[in-house]
């Protein structure tokens, strides 16, 4: 009898904490499923896999919203934290998800690369990142950020037969290890002065004795780690190269939500774990916020190819959202979270439309083959108008509303401390904003003013459609009325505090 109440004991133990990562679990069954169908579906009914995938994308955002509506907790060991912070992050990486599985399926057939597996990594790629946002311990951190990095790794380099897709999977691949030993070395040497894995208890540790050397070079390692991860200067070079060679679809996941899990966890660690070296942390992350904005934007204004281009800008709006993690206040962590959800829909939405112009035999990833799009699809342009501008920041768009957030917490800061260091942030800032308006306006251009150079039509699908009407409509509603996101990124910055 105590053996069969010790078992029942352990089982409601683990379903319970299951409960806690239930979102995880649905997309890892699910991807599982689809490597199965894969081998019984016929090379022509491959649409039903991504049907499949989004389904499973359903299930777990269902599970998702059941979680949010029962409450917070904690799980295995007080390993993982159900709490607003992870919920928020894993809200916006299931949205990044979806609206990937949304524009890829037309893209895979042209690039004749119609694969189940496609879909199944990209569900296992989104279960780590969630991991990662809801993660309390560095175990649990590096597991989640493995399972993402190894999928990304491999959808980086589906392209077989491309030689720059096989390029950029090796580079992305050989920098990532690297990255991640220096991250592992960092973690290594908090555990060495904490004794725990635990971040609660590596910031008590690291409170006792906040000048260690070990301390600082363990936080220097974790810091260059996570860089890495967000495409931060001096770690942002394999992004061109990775961005360009890989599929479109996957550039476009990799832009929103591995930035986002990315930050889920450079928030979490340097609010919890570093908050007693914070005055030290700022300033080292005010001026890689600097160097990623200034980098990002200049290296933008001379690109011809649209992803490449497209990377350094979003190499650049890392150095924005980085400004909310230097003020380290409960608006700067607002003014993150904020960012990160606004810039999943608009530069989605902005992918998307890159998307539409890759025709079999033709790339469409130049400004120039966006010349007379106006003229070809008016629609199309207005759009691509839309989430320029609002990359841009300009209101009353909800780019607007993102860089406005971390701006005040900047301001914020400088008026309370009268920090030098701050109001030379905002200003770098404010510099950079300008100057990416000038490589968004070049496509707009191109689009608007250029004469029609390319009459071939566009590369439809319902997928694609259903992504641009929901990016678009996020972009201008949020922008307009963004009392919901900011009372759920209010919410979410409540447990780092």
């Amino acid at each position: 009898m105590n053996h069969y109440n010790s078992a029942r004991e352990v089982f409601d133990y683990l379903s319970k904490n299951a409960a806690y990562i239930g979102p995880q679990i649905h997309l890892i069954l699910w991807g599982m499923g689809m490597l199965i169908l894969d081998f019984l579906i016929p090379r022509d009914r491959k649409q039903v896999i991504s049907l499949f995938s989004l389904f499973g994308v359903g299930a777990a955002s269902i599970h998702w919203f059941r979680l949010y509506r029962g409450g917070v907790g904690r799980a295995f060991f007080d390993m993982i934290a159900l709490d607003s912070f992870s919920l928020f992050f894993q809200l916006t990486v299931l949205i990044a998800t979806g609206l990937t599985i949304l524009i890829s399926y037309r893209y895979l057939d042209a690039e004749g690369e119609q694969h189940g597996e496609y879909y199944a990594l990209i569900l296992f790629a989104a279960s780590g990142m969630m991991f990662m946002a809801s993660a309390l311990d560095l175990v649990t951190i590096f597991v989640g950020l493995e399972l993402m990095s190894v999928s990304v790794y491999i959808l980086v380099g589906l392209l077989r037969f491309n030689r720059k897709s096989n390029e950029a999977s090796l580079k992305y691949f050989l920098l990532g290890a690297f990255s991640t030993g220096v991250l592992l070395y960092g973690m290594s040497l908090l555990y060495g002065v904490s004794g725990s894995t635990d971040l609660r208890r590596i910031g008590q540790a690291v409170g006792q004795n906040p000048s260690s050397p070990v301390v600082i070079l363990g936080m220097l390692a974790l810091m260059a780690g996570l860089c890495f991860k967000v495409a931060a200067v001096p770690f942002h070079m394999w992004a061109p190269d990775a961005y360009e060679g890989a599929p479109t679809s996957v550039t476009a996941f990799m832009s929103v939500a591995v930035k986002a899990a990315a930050f889920a966890v450079f928030y979490r660690i340097f609010m919890v774990s570093m908050g007693s070296l914070h005055h030290f942390t700022m300033i080292v992350l005010a001026v890689i916020a600097m160097l990623t904005m200034t980098v990002g934007n200049w290296a933008a204004v001379t690109q011809t190819n649209v992803k490449r281009l497209l990377a350094y800008s979003s190499v650049s709006h890392a150095g924005f959202v980085m400004m909310g993690l230097v003020a380290g206040t409960e608006l700067g962590v607002r003014a993150g979270a904020i960012y990160l959800f606004i810039y999943t829909f608009m530069n989605l939405g902005a992918w998307a439309i890159v998307l539409l112009l890759r025709r079999r035999n033709i790339a469409g990833d130049q400004v120039d083959d966006f010349n007379g799009l106006f003229f070809r699809n008016p629609g199309v342009a207005v759009l691509m108008l839309v989430f320029m501008l609002s990359l841009g920041g300009i209101p009353p768009l909800a780019g607007f509303i993102a860089k406005y957030y971390v701006f005040a917490a900047v301001i914020e800061v400088y008026m309370t401390t009268a920090s030098k260091l701050m109001l030379a942030l905002a200003l770098v800032a404010v510099v950079n904003a300008a100057v990416s308006l000038y490589y968004y306006i070049r496509i707009v251009l191109a689009m608007f003013i250029k004469d029609l150079t390319e009459p071939a039509e566009l590369n439809f699908s319902t997928g694609i459609t259903v992504a641009l009407v929901v990016t678009a409509l996020a972009t201008v509603v949020f922008g307009l009325y963004p009392t919901p996101v900011i009372r759920l990124a209010e919410m979410a910055a409540y447990p780092l505090l």
